[in-house]
């Protein structure tokens, strides 16, 4: 059965940096596609970022561009995504997804195996 977990969110202030983890179990993951979603109050599941089975290419989100970096570890069956300069519109919850293909997508829905989100809250 997989198991997805992700871990490390909390309260930070404006500029604040934060690290998340997501850790799957279950099987293999090394030929899988992973990202980051997220989810405020009152609206839909947004992409933040993704990265290849190889974590040779990643892609992200404009609104994350150049203060988050996504990366992964196959051999530990895990994938961080580091935030700096945290803002207060980056409060969510923070879902790890798996994608069973190698390449990535940037819509909830082409993701098969989820986590249960991690609260990040950025206090102004």
């Amino acid at each position: 059965q997989v198991h997805v977990v992700e871990s490390g969110g909390g309260l930070v202030q404006t500029g604040g940096s934060l690290r998340l983890s997501c850790a799957a179990s279950g099987r293999s993951f090394s030929n899988y596609a992973m990202g980051w979603f997220r989810q405020a109050p009152g609206k839909e599941r947004e992409f933040v970022a993704a990265i290849s089975w190889s974590g040779g290419s990643t892609y992200y989100a404009d609104s994350v561009k150049g203060r988050f970096t996504i990366s992964r570890d196959n051999a530990k069956n895990t994938m961080d995504l580091q935030m700096d300069s945290l803002k207060p519109e980056d409060t969510a919850v923070y879902y790890c997804a798996v994608r069973a293909r190698t390449t990535y997508r940037t819509t909830p829905n082409e993701y098969d195996y989820w986590g249960q989100g991690t609260q990040v809250t950025v206090s102004s």
